[in-house]
C-alpha cells in the first residue's frame, strides 16, 4: 500500500462528497468520535465499520486498500505478501488482526480475499459486528473461535466456516499463540 493511510483516504473521499463527519456518522450509524479517530489518528476500524464507511461514500471496500490496478490473472506470491492494515480496538490499544490483501490491485473484484494473522489480543474484547455479505474462512494454524449469533465454534487447522455476515459475529484466536487464516469476504453491490 502506498504511504496514504486509510484514515487519510476516508477523509479525502468524505471531503470530495462534501460531507461533514457528522453527516458521515449519520449515514453509517457510527459514532462521530470513532470516525474522527479513524481520520485523525489512523485508528483502523474492523471490516464491518470500514464497509459501512465505504458504502456511505459510494465506494467499494477495496478503494481503501488499493494503490494501483493490475491485470488478470492476479498472482500474489507468498514472499511478496505485504501487511495492508492492522486492526486496532481504538487509539492506544493493541493490534488484534493483521490483514494481507490477496486481491489488492484487481479493480473489478467482487470478493475481498485476505491472509489474516489473528493475534492473542483479539480474544480480550469480543465485540460482535454485522454487515451485508458473506464470509468464508479456512484456518491455517492455531485455534480460532468464531462467535456467530448465539453460537460459538472452535476451529483448528484445516477447518473452515462459511456464513452470512449479516448475523453478528466475531473471530478471535484461542490461547497465547497467533492463529492464521485465509478469509474471503463477499459484499453485494
Amino acid at each position: 500500500m502506498n504511504s496514504e493511510k486509510i484514515g487519510t483516504r476516508v477523509r479525502k473521499y468524505r471531503e470530495q462528497k462534501s460531507l461533514t463527519v457528522s453527516e458521515l456518522a449519520s449515514r453509517t450509524g457510527l459514532d462521530e468520535a470513532f470516525l474522527e479517530a479513524v481520520e485523525e489518528h489512523n485508528v483502523y476500524p474492523s471490516l464491518g465499520p470500514l464497509l459501512k464507511i465505504a458504502r456511505a461514500l459510494g465506494l467499494r471496500l477495496g478503494t481503501f486498500l488499493d494503490d494501483q490496478e493490475v491485470g488478470d490473472p492476479l498472482i500474489v506470491r507468498v514472499g511478496e505478501r505485504k501487511e495492508e492494515l492492522s486492526m486496532l480496538k481504538g487509539k492506544d490499544k493493541p493490534v488484534t488482526l493483521r490483514f494481507h490483501s490477496l486481491g489488492r490491485g484487481k479493480g473489478d473484484r467482487h470478493m475481498e480475499p485476505f491472509y489474516i494473522e489473528i493475534l492473542p489480543e483479539s480474544a480480550r474484547d469480543k465485540k460482535l459486528s454485522a454487515h451485508e455479505g458473506e464470509e468464508f474462512i479456512v484456518v491455517l494454524s492455531g485455534e480460532v473461535e468464531v462467535i456467530y449469533g448465539q453460537e460459538t465454534h472452535v476451529l483448528k487447522a484445516g477447518d473452515s466456516i462459511y456464513y452470512n455476515s449479516v448475523v453478528p459475529h466475531y473471530v478471535s484466536s484461542i490461547g497465547s499463540r497467533k492463529a492464521e487464516i485465509y478469509a474471503v469476504l463477499y459484499f453485494p453491490e
